[in-house]
Order: C-alpha cells, then structure tokens, then sequence
C-alpha cells in the first residue's frame, strides 16, 4: 500500500471563488442577469494578488524604515 499524503490538497482560492459568484451574478440565470456590471469588475478578483502582495510588501518596508528610524 502506497500512501503518498504529502499534506497538500489542491482547491480554489478566495480570488477564484469570487470570480465564479461574479461570474454567476453578471450571467444570471436564463436571458437574465442579477447585476449589471463591466466585464472589466468581474474578472477583477482573477488579478487580485498582484495588489494585494503589493501592498502587504509596501506596508512591511515602510515599518522597517520606522524601525530603521526609531533605532
């Protein structure tokens, strides 16, 4: 018997999840759509990590510089 449970599982993310009901909503059901939104705002959340990596590295280089500072 060959168990090769490394611990990692596959899955969709946050982002994805969020695209998916995005997506639902903007093609409804039938010839009717629940929100009438840009296709640009609904394929938003498949960009989402570039912004937020941007910004948690920004936020972590501006308290180094404050500690940098206070030393």
């Amino acid at each position: 018997m060959n168990d090769n449970n490394n611990g990692q599982t596959g899955g969709i993310s946050f982002l994805g999840l969020l695209f998916i009901v995005f997506l639902v909503l903007k093609l409804g059901v039938g010839n009717t759509s629940v929100v009438n939104w840009s296709w640009w705002w609904v394929t938003a959340p498949l960009c989402g990590m570039i912004p937020l990596v941007l910004v948690i590295v920004t936020i972590v280089f501006v308290i180094a510089f404050i500690a940098h500072l206070l030393k």
